[in-house]
């Protein structure tokens, strides 16, 4: 498993892996589009059942402009991760440089009420070099 996530960070006995895969075959690098595909993995050791209500990543490209994206849950859901449990989901980042990297947070609730975020690590989304 270590193999697959290159990139981790534990809050609060949540941790939080991730794998960044290139897209070559979405990515068109002649009209400055880059895009990657990314994995997390949310493991819960904690003793309480959380839940992911939002989420917040900050993505900067390689220039260093950055871009904030906000919103409820992840790929659609607001899922619930009991002890021991884990949830895991894919989704994708374009860029208009071939490097960059992404960060962030989740807000989660535990079913004792407590409300905090969770860290999401930053991970690079680098594109292979490629021969012309």
């Amino acid at each position: 498993m270590d193999q697959l996530f290159t990139d981790a960070t534990e809050t609060r006995g949540i941790t939080v892996r991730v794998s960044v895969s290139y897209l070559p075959e979405q990515s068109e690098p002649s009209r400055g589009r880059w895009f990657w595909a990314y994995h997390i993995r949310i493991e819960n050791s904690s003793a309480v059942t959380v839940q992911l209500l939002t989420r917040h990543w900050i993505i900067t490209d390689g220039r260093g402009a950055r871009h904030t994206v906000e919103g409820e849950g992840v790929v659609g859901e607001q899922p619930m991760i009991g002890p021991g449990a884990s949830f895991d989901y894919v989704s994708g980042c374009p860029l208009a440089t071939p490097t960059g990297n992404m960060q962030g947070n989740y807000h989660m609730i535990g079913e004792d009420g407590s409300a905090f975020d969770v860290a999401i690590p930053k991970f690079a989304l680098t594109a292979p070099a490629v021969a012309e």
